[in-house]
Order: C-alpha cells, then sequence, then structure tokens
C-alpha cells in the first residue's frame, strides 16, 4: 500500500521542541512563502476572543505574539468530570500544541484530531514551514512529509496529557490520530496503517482513529486484539454501533492478554450532523409532525445508543473480560458543533451527560458550555421520550439506518477532500521552495 510505504519513512521527531513548535504569522495559503522560512518565527499564544457580551474566550487560536495564555480557572467542564463521570475532550489541534495547556488547566482532558482538522492547520499557518523545508530539502515525498508533521503533533500532544493518563491508570488523557481516509475501504490497509502510526507516534497515551465503515469493522477487531487502543469514528447508526462493540469485545477476546487494562477505546457517535441531514428531510415532508421533529432526532438516537452501551457492556460476557482488567468501549460525542443558529449552543453537549462518556468539543461548543454549561446527568433522564421520537420518526418513513449510510458516505467524503487538499497544498509548497532554491 502506498499509505503503509509512506508510513514507514517516518522518523521519531522528539516532543515539545521549541523550534518546531513556534508558530508564525496565520496566512491565508496563497501568502506563505518559503522565501522567508529561515527567519525566526515568532510565538504563538492564547488569543481571546470576545462575543457580544464581552465575554472572554476559553479556547485555542494558532495567532501571533505573547506567550500561552493565562492561568486557568475552575470552569463547568471541571464539573463535568468530577460529578457525572464525562471526561471533556477539544476537537482541534494546532501548532504550538503547548496552546493546549490552558484548556487542560480549564478541564479539557484529551484532544480529538482528524484529516479536516489537520488541513486547516497545516494549510493556514506558517507554524509548519521549518519542518516541512527540512523534510522536503532531505527529500521526503510529500504524502510522508505529511504524516510527519501529523505525528509531531500527535507526539507533543500526548506528552501534554500524560500525567491525566497516569492518574487515571490509563482510562483518560488520550490523543487521536486518524488513519488514512483513502483506507475506509480497505480492510488490511487499515489495519496495517494502524499498527504503523502505533509504533512511529510510539506513546501510550495514543489513540489511533479507524472509520466506523463495513470493511473496517473486521480492523476494529484485529487492531484490538493487536494491542492498540482505538478511538472508532464516523458511526452514525445504532446497528453500526452495535457492530463496533461487537468488533472491540470480540478483539478483547481474541488478544490472548492476561491483562487487559491498557487496551481501551472509544466509540465516536455523530451528533449534529444527524440533525442536519434530518431536518432537511422533515422540512421536505413539511407536515405539522415532521416540522414538529425538528432538531431531536440526533439527541434521541444518542440518548438510545447510551441504552445500547450500558447493555452490551454488563452480563456473563463482559463481565468475564472485566476479570481480566478490561476496560468499557466508552461512548464519545462527536459532531457537537451547533448548525443550526436557533438552537442552543449547548444543545449536543447538555443532554448528553452522564458516566463513563466522553464529550469532544470544537471552538464553538467547548466555548459556550464552559461560559453557561449547566452540568447534571441527562443522557438517560428521558429515554421513553428518546424513543417516541425515534419511533415517529419511522413513522414518517425515515429509515435510520439508510441515514447513518449516508452520512457514512459523506464523512467519509469529506474527510478524503480534507486530506487530498492537504496534498495539493503542501505539493503547491514544496515546488514553491524548490523555485526559491534555484
Amino acid at each position: 500500500m502506498a499509505t503503509i510505504s509512506n508510513l514507514a519513512n517516518l522518523t521519531r521527531a522528539p516532543c515539545l521542541d521549541s523550534k518546531s513548535s513556534s508558530s508564525g504569522s496565520v496566512l491565508p495559503r496563497s501568502s506563505i512563502s518559503f522565501r522567508t522560512l529561515n527567519a525566526k518565527l515568532s510565538s504563538s499564544h492564547l488569543s481571546l476572543r470576545y462575543n457580544q457580551q464581552s465575554r472572554p474566550s476559553l479556547f485555542v487560536r494558532c495567532s501571533v505574539s505573547g506567550g500561552n495564555g493565562t492561568a486557568g480557572k475552575r470552569t463547568p467542564l471541571h464539573d463535568l468530570y468530577e460529578k457525572e463521570g464525562q471526561s471533556p475532550w477539544y476537537d482541534n489541534l494546532c501548532r504550538p500544541v503547548t496552546d493546549l495547556l490552558p484548556l487542560i488547566a480549564r478541564g479539557v482532558r484529551g484532544v480529538t484530531s482528524n484529516p479536516a482538522i489537520f488541513q486547516k492547520a497545516i494549510s493556514t499557518s506558517n507554524a509548519y514551514n521549518d519542518q516541512f523545508r527540512t523534510l522536503v530539502e532531505s527529500g521526503k515525498d510529500i504524502e510522508s512529509a505529511y504524516w510527519e508533521l501529523v505525528v509531531k503533533d500527535i507526539q507533543d500532544a500526548c506528552k501534554l496529557f500524560e500525567s491525566i493518563y497516569d492518574e487515571t491508570d490509563g482510562a483518560d488523557g488520550y490523543v487521536s490520530v486518524e488513519v488514512s481516509p483513502r483506507l475506509a475501504d480497505d480492510t488490511q490497509g487499515t489495519v496495517e496503517a494502524a499498527k504503523y502510526l502505533q509504533k512511529v507516534v510510539d506513546r501510550r497515551n495514543v489513540y489511533i482513529k479507524i472509520p466506523a465503515t463495513a470493511p473496517c469493522i473486521p480492523s476494529i477487531r484485529d487492531v484490538i486484539a493487536a494491542g492498540i487502543s482505538v478511538n472508532v469514528t464516523l458511526i452514525f447508526s445504532i446497528a453500526r454501533y452495535e457492530a463496533v462493540i461487537d468488533a472491540y469485545l470480540d478483539g478483547l477476546e481474541a488478544s490472548g492478554l492476561d491483562d487487559l487494562s491498557r487496551v481501551t477505546s472509544v466509540a465516536s457517535f455523530f451528533v449534529s450532523r444527524v440533525d442536519t441531514l434530518m431536518d432537511k428531510m422533515l422540512e421536505q415532508i413539511g407536515t405539522p409532525e415532521a416540522l414538529d421533529l425538528r432538531g431531536k432526532a440526533a439527541v434521541a438516537q444518542a440518548a438510545l445508543a447510551y441504552k445500547l452501551y450500558q447493555k452490551k457492556f454488563s452480563g456473563p460476557r463482559w463481565e468475564a473480560l472485566v476479570k481480566k482488567g478490561a476496560k468499557k468501549q466508552r461512548l464519545l460525542w462527536a459532531s457537537t458543533s451547533v448548525k443550526n443558529p436557533a438552537y442552543s449552543d449547548t444543545l449536543y453537549v447538555a443532554p448528553l451527560i452522564g458516566p463513563d462518556t466522553v464529550s469532544t468539543m470544537p471552538d464553538q461548543a467547548l466555548e459556550a458550555f464552559a461560559d453557561h454549561g449547566i452540568v447534571k446527568r441527562t443522557i438517560d433522564a428521558n429515554v421513553s421520550e428518546a424513543e417516541g421520537v425515534y419511533s415517529a420518526l419511522e413513522k414518517l418513513g425515515i429509515d435510520w439506518n439508510k441515514v447513518g449510510e449516508q452520512l457514512e458516505d459523506e464523512g467519509v467524503d469529506s474527510f478524503k477532500k480534507s486530506f487530498e487538499s492537504l496534498l495539493g497544498t503542501l505539493q503547491e509548497k514544496a515546488n514553491t521552495l524548490k523555485l526559491a532554491s534555484h
């Protein structure tokens, strides 16, 4: 596989190298010049953004000048974990990763990344230029260079969350990196890529992200069986979620390990994208009953996913694994940003609070909940209502599995486009670098 051979060319980068972590100006793609790569880049800091009420923003922006922000203060994010057992993670990553430190102080306990996040980070910042220049000059091809940039960020972020990993005995403090989206329909290629990423990143608290596509369900089982911790991503339906749980259980049983405590997993169940699609379908139906269900599908399905989680991680089969140290595959709520401005800005966080879960939040959702989120157990407070919404949508002729398949296809396609776009941008940068050297 081309992707695997490129991964094989990776070299292990040192953690938190101040030179490679420094960041320059955030510029549009077209204005990034390699003619200034040798110039000393100014350091980045945690910038504060103010909303209409002039409240300081919690989240990180990769920006110029200054240090790493102010000392953290107690926020509802701390209460999420300490009172309700839900881990708040940050769905973003950019250089310098030390900008994560204020977020960790304010309650963030892990990081998720994906091809779209790296596409934005690498293509809009000068912070990667020095390392990329060195890689190109050493003869690395574009895709190999891409993985070097990504692995460096993941390693450095893992270092920042190591203390949380240790404090929780390996239950929290993870940083996720995704296999190439080109492998979404390649079972064995995904297994090989996961093993290579695990080897090259070489950090105890890394999660290898694998999409929950039908071809990758066996990959999840095999990677877990190999003792590698996995973040299963792009889950959009209850049926696919159950297949993911079974793959995790099958993998643990097939591992042959006497101690399963270091093989962990999260199942990333996507939320807001469900409503985005469902709302369009309901508006096309157009009846009062249909219109009244707008904004309710995603949370209802998530509540039923949690019900399934409780069922599957109990009983004789699970108890046998617990005796070997197995840990539950936590449900992780992903796609938590609110797309519809008519909805509450904490719609995909506040109703999904419950023990042994993770909520990974991009800037908008993290800022909103840290500012005015209400912490209380909600995920199983209205299960009967959730079942009613789920059934009502079926009665309107909506096929949940088909909705899940469409969203999965769209998600995979989106990540592929981000990946290809970034490789194209890096190729342009490499060409500019070669011209500048003549």
